[in-house]
């Protein structure tokens, strides 16, 4: 993986300025430099520059970029942050037609594709990316984002010039790009934290590439165009057959993202998601006479202190330790203590640009740390509840009904610790809703379906444009911060192409949660972890922790200058901290309850604090 930032404004010659431009050009580079912290690169046109930094996974020691290449006497240069698990069948195809390659990477297959094909190749890759094509015969930039959005592209336009950058922090580098926060800003962090609307930066001007999107700046203005939309049709495949198209499709969703020219690590959490992925690897390294490295993660103390809820059950080392009976891979226990869990947030806000999911960002920041010692690629089991329908708010009635996202199915405990200034200033209820409408009037429909099954469609379309793009960021970010790739095979676009027509019947057979690919699964890991409960992403239950949050959030309230001040009531958040934590009634998610809303105020003063933004 990799970073990569650029301007371009059709009507300007940076060359005659070079080192001015280069110079800010360097300094979006290094903002981006732990993306990839083994090389960098960069090139300045006349009227765009472009910089790269390296995580080298790839063709280590010729996958330099930017890339340029010829043809037809026409100039095209690219910077690309990604991965492609397609990359060799392309890359023949290409030769066939004639194409000399130079490398081995898959930036120059993607850039050969482009210039032999424009952007209908772009329909042809399987991958996470985001690049950056100039192409200097028609002077147009195109900047292309992957399907599901798993690797992030931003951008502003700013006095006629298109600033654009893996991460939002590379933007501000850029001369007069102030970051402010208007009201519908204050609407994303307060009413939709941590997720934020799709194409939104939250800050005011900044944007984001849509999923599936290819944008076009030229001499014409600014164009963003789908390149990739799911679509609904009728499911005609037996159950039977079901179960074997699913089996296949994860299968190698997985063995094709294990390409790697350094080893692979998975995450285990002794979930079937990650057990599943875990157990392929395992298998497909044990054919070359490789033995899988594994990561698993918890708290210090959490055996002693858990408390079993209904969404989470059950505790996950007795899993682990079984699936390592199965695969028997090269394991590492990581365990993180309170001290850096709330550290831990700061570093978080940092990678995200943005208040984020607290401390379950906070510790799979720690986590990617470590792992990122001794690893750069690690492939996960993320997603695989948004896509076969693994969460409460798919099953149960009175979450489904509800009017809003069932992830966050109550607005009072977000307003709860808010100032009446603010919430006089802004409609938090509106702007939510308006969100929420939107995204279920583009849920793509299916004639004659039910009302039942329609609804759960569209919170599946939910799931796919909010929430897993949420935890696909966390993951991103966290990961990225250390120089570790993540990979998400479940993510694929086949994967969601196809389970997004299975009717739920056969996602949810006989009522057992995510049993399609239980079925699919079987075989692959023991039945003790095949058919196990739901747990999620392990979080701290140690009283401590809460004690430290609160002491914090004091201590920055004690502090007449803190920016966060006019937007809390001190008075209110002083009798939330003298009052019980609930645990089992969380406002976002599964696990964001009481000190989780301690911890994103923390993060929301830190952000205003370092970002210096100005509020409007």
């Amino acid at each position: 993986m990799c970073g990569i930032a650029g301007f371009c404004n059709i009507n300007r010659d940076y060359t005659k300025e070079t080192s001015k431009w280069y110079g800010i050009l360097k300094k979006m580079q290094r903002s981006l430099i732990h993306r990839g912290p083994d090389d960098e690169g960069d090139m300045i046109y006349p009227q765009v520059g472009l910089a790269h930094t390296r995580l080298s996974i790839i063709d280590r020691n010729r996958g330099h970029q930017p890339i340029t290449r010829e043809m037809f006497g026409n100039s095209y240069t690219i910077i690309y942050n990604g991965e492609l698990y397609n990359t060799d069948e392309l890359r023949n195809n290409l030769k066939r037609m004639g194409f000399l390659f130079k490398t081995h990477t898959d930036t120059e297959v993607i850039l050969a594709g482009f210039m032999t094909f424009g952007t209908e190749f772009v329909k042809e890759m399987n991958g996470i990316f985001s690049f950056a094509i100039w192409d200097d015969n028609i002077k147009s930039l195109y900047l292309v984002r992957d399907r599901l959005g798993v690797k992030p592209l931003f951008y502003t336009l700013h006095d006629e010039t298109l600033i654009f950058s893996s991460e939002i922090k590379s933007l501000f580098e850029y001369p007069d790009v102030q970051p402010q926060i208007d009201s519908n800003g204050l609407c994303e962090v307060f009413g939709l934290g941590p997720a934020k609307s799709y194409g939104s930066g939250v800050f005011k001007n900044v944007h984001e590439v849509l999923a599936g999107n290819v944008l076009i700046f030229n001499e014409y203005g600014l164009k963003e165009s789908p390149y990739w939309t799911l679509v609904s049709a009728p499911h005609e495949e037996t159950y039977e057959q079901t179960v074997e198209k699913t089996s296949f499709l994860v299968y190698d969703a997985v063995k094709r993202q294990m390409i790697s020219d350094v080893p692979i690590c998975t995450f285990l959490s002794g979930g079937v998601d990650s057990s599943l992925v875990t157990a392929i690897c395992a298998k497909e390294l044990g054919k070359i006479g490789h033995q899988l490295e594994s990561y698993s993660f918890d708290f210090v103390d959490n055996a002693k202190h858990f408390k079993s809820n209904s969404f989470q059950p059950s505790q996950d080392r007795p899993y682990v330790d079984i699936m390592l009976k199965h695969v028997d891979s090269k394991h590492t226990y990581l365990e993180c203590d309170n001290l850096h869990l709330a550290d831990y947030l700061y570093q978080a806000v940092d990678a995200r640009d943005l208040p984020n999911m607290a401390d379950i960002e906070s510790s799979l920041m720690y986590f990617c740390k470590e792992v990122a010692k001794n690893n750069k690629v690690a492939l996960t089991g993320e997603c695989a509840d948004e896509i076969f329908g693994g969460y409460p708010w798919f099953h149960n009635p009175e979450i489904m009904a509800l009017n809003t996202f069932p992830w966050s199915k109550n607005m009072e405990p977000r307003k709860l610790l808010l100032s009446d200034d603010l919430l006089a200033s802004v409609d938090l209820d509106g702007y939510v809703l308006a969100a929420y409408e939107k995204s279920i009037a583009e849920t793509p429909r299916l004639a004659g379906e039910g009302p039942t099954e329609a609804r759960r469609r569209e919170i599946a379309y939910l799931n796919l444009k909010w929430f897993m793009v949420t935890l696909l960021d966390r993951m991103d970010r966290c990961s990225m911060y250390s120089g570790l790739e993540a990979r998400v095979p479940f993510a694929d676009h086949r994967i969601v192409e196809y389970i997004w027509n299975v009717p739920w019947e056969m996602k949810c057979p006989n009522g057992v949660v995510k049993g399609l690919l239980r079925d699919a699964g079987k075989g692959l890991i023991p039945d003790e972890i095949l058919y196990r409960r739901k747990s999620p992403y392990p979080k701290t239950y140690h009283p401590d922790y809460e004690k430290l949050l609160g002491d914090r959030l004091l201590e920055v309230l004690s502090d007449p200058n803190a920016p966060i001040h006019p937007l809390v009531d001190v008075k209110k958040i002083k009798a939330f901290l003298n009052s019980p934590s609930d645990y089992g009634k969380p406002w976002y998610g599964q696990l964001m309850a009481g000190p989780q809303l301690i911890a994103y105020l923390l993060q929301v003063n830190y952000w205003l604090e370092k970002y210096h933004i100005q509020l409007l």
